[in-house]
């Protein structure tokens, strides 16, 4: 049996679930009485890791945005993976929205889970590998506790999801 045990809590977003979402939301908006003769449309660019949001006028696009992060909600991605920047007229009327998709968490966010780990007083180690952090500890126990503790704490700015159970 193993001496210590870890996982990783890493902030990742599955490209195939956010198509989906956006696929889902796409057909909403086809269909839905009030986007009749609308030219709504969210398309992503998966190399860049952005979407991009075009609409009539700012009242349609922030619907769009609610129908977006409500499909981004039952796929199981979190609206904190998105970074929605300002949007923009374009031509013919229309105003667009570039949206960039957060993935790999930053080195400030990671150290901040680590600080908290460890004014937390929990049983466990907390330390950063890569763009991710692993908490170790001799009781899986404890490892369950950390889990509930970063779970809770509401004011981290990135989605995190926890892997890598040894």
């Amino acid at each position: 049996m193993a001496d210590t045990f870890s996982f990783d809590v890493v902030s990742e977003v599955d490209l195939q679930e956010l198509d989906n979402a956006i696929n889902q939301a796409m057909k909403e908006i086809t269909q839905r009485y009030d986007f009749k003769n609308s030219i709504s449309k969210v398309t992503l660019t998966k190399a860049t890791k952005e979407l991009e949001i075009i609409s009539d006028d700012e009242s349609r696009l922030n619907a769009v945005r609610e129908i977006l992060i409500a499909k981004f909600i039952k796929r199981n991605i979190s609206p904190k993976a998105l970074d929605f920047q300002k949007f923009e007229a374009a031509f013919s009327g229309t105003v667009n929205q570039k949206v960039k998709i957060i993935s790999g968490m930053p080195m400030d966010a990671c150290k901040d889970i680590v600080k908290r780990i460890k004014d937390s007083k929990l049983k466990v180690q907390a330390s950063i590998v890569d763009e991710k952090v692993r908490i170790s500890g001799k009781s899986k126990d404890a490892l369950q506790e950390a889990m509930q503790f970063i779970k809770s704490a509401q004011d981290i700015k990135v989605p995190i999801q926890f892997n890598n159970y040894r």
